[in-house]
């Protein structure tokens, strides 16, 4: 069984320095074995990037992918592992001129057991970017589709829509996009049912800054492949992690993160 989290953690917006120290202490009282990270930044003389900077104080390797240049630097996507990376890929999602140019990255971990895949993206975050959002979805399912393993495979990140929005419909087996249709598990559904668990909310001052967005929604997910008749892809848990601030009233991030452990691989690709 594997603990995967995901976060955005917020680039270097509020007090980012001790948001980064107090990403590290919470993420590490999770113990996870791999983390999905969104709007990661580095500024050359400025900004040391920040995966890079979690990394070390986790003691995990990292694998990181830039989206954008922004700021006098550059913006992307990282994979933290406490397992070796044998590989990397990523590939460019659709996106529009003046929008925010969109990746996905993905990492094969190798285990004791055998090699498992995590993907982490990040999409079009804008309201009305509904229709952006379900061409990028699209692709994600395409690249994930060709990175096939008998493990389980994990994809997290901001997604940036709520889960009846029909790009994440799309993800879930709900609707059709193009004429095709796909399936993962959301494990925060599976193993919460009813429950809004909500990750971009008004409860948290940071969302202040992006005030016309509409608030309180779960825009962050952990999807899984489906599950083999041999238990891989198991969801045992997942929760809302990164939610409470310190004593001084700093956040993570505008954004919670969420953490699940799954069984990654059944039994006969165990060994």
């Amino acid at each position: 069984m594997v603990r995967v989290v995901t976060l955005n953690i917020w680039q270097e917006q509020g007090p980012w320095r001790e948001r980064l120290e107090l990403i590290a202490e919470r993420v590490r009282e999770l113990e996870p074995d791999v983390i999905c990270l969104q709007e990661v930044r580095q500024v050359a003389g400025r900004i040391p990037n920040q995966a890079a900077t979690l990394a070390e104080s986790l003691g995990m390797s990292f694998t990181y992918e830039s989206a954008q240049e922004w700021g006098g630097g550059d913006e992307g996507l990282a994979v933290l592992s406490r397992f070796p990376i044998a590989e990397r890929d990523a590939c460019e999602l659709p996106y529009t001129t003046g929008r925010s140019r969109r990746v996905c990255l993905g990492a094969a971990l190798q285990t004791e057991q055998g090699v498992f895949w995590v993907f982490t993206t990040h999409l079009a975050f804008r309201l009305a970017d509904g229709a952006l959002r379900e061409r990028q979805v699209f692709e994600v399912d395409r690249f994930v589709r060709l990175h096939p393993s008998s493990s389980a495979s994990v994809l997290g990140g901001d997604f940036n829509a709520p889960p009846d929005a029909d790009e994440i419909r799309f993800l879930r087996g709900l609707t059709s996009l193009e004429g095709q249709r796909s399936y993962y598990q959301d494990a925060f559904a599976l193993r919460n049912p009813g429950v809004a668990g909500h990750t971009w909310t008004s409860e948290n001052p940071c969302t202040s800054s992006l005030g016309w967005l509409e608030p309180d929604r779960r825009l962050d997910y952990l999807f899984v492949t489906p599950m083999t008749r041999a238990g891989a892809g198991r969801i045992h848990s997942c929760r809302v992690v990164c939610s409470t601030p310190d004593a001084r009233g700093i956040f993570c991030s505008d954004h919670y993160g969420l953490m699940a452990e799954i069984t990654v691989f059944g039994a006969e690709t165990a060994g």
